[in-house]
């Protein structure tokens, strides 16, 4: 386990990484460096889009979440791209904004769909809330 890994982080089945985060305002930096290094460990060298990405939903359970934040990455069996799913327990499903040029805030969704493959967001049966986005190559 890495120095930086505060919470629990476990291998949760072949080429599944989870990690366990605190709801506190290290958790996107945390998250960044455990997706840069889970795409290290695939040999994908560019992973900007996968650290942008996994901040943004990490800020997101962040802000407007409850309780810790679970992370999870691994690649997809079907398309083999790397897949994030942050999940947290708030109610409130996000949403994307409308765009607002003069909004300090807000721009999150917009900028992880326009990056993800692929994403999206769905209630948990037990509460709270997953979000998850494809990286693509």
């Amino acid at each position: 386990m890495n120095q930086f890994t505060k919470g629990v982080a476990a291998m949760c089945g072949e080429g599944v990484s989870t990690l366990v985060l605190e709801a506190d305002e290290h958790a996107p930096a945390r998250a960044r460096r455990f997706v840069a290094e889970r795409f290290a460990g695939w040999g994908i060298a560019d992973d900007y889009t996968g650290r942008l990405i996994v901040s943004e939903l990490v800020t997101n359970a962040l802000v407007h979440g409850e309780g810790p934040i679970v992370l999870r990455v691994f690649r997809d069996e079907r398309d083999r791209l790397p897949t994030i799913e942050v999940r947290d327990g708030g109610h409130g499903q996000p949403v994307v904004q409308p765009e607002n040029c003069a909004a300090v805030s807000g721009r999150g969704l917009q900028m992880v769909a326009g990056l993800a493959h692929d994403w999206g967001t769905r209630p948990l049966m037990e509460g709270g809330k997953l979000a998850w986005a494809k990286c693509g190559l």
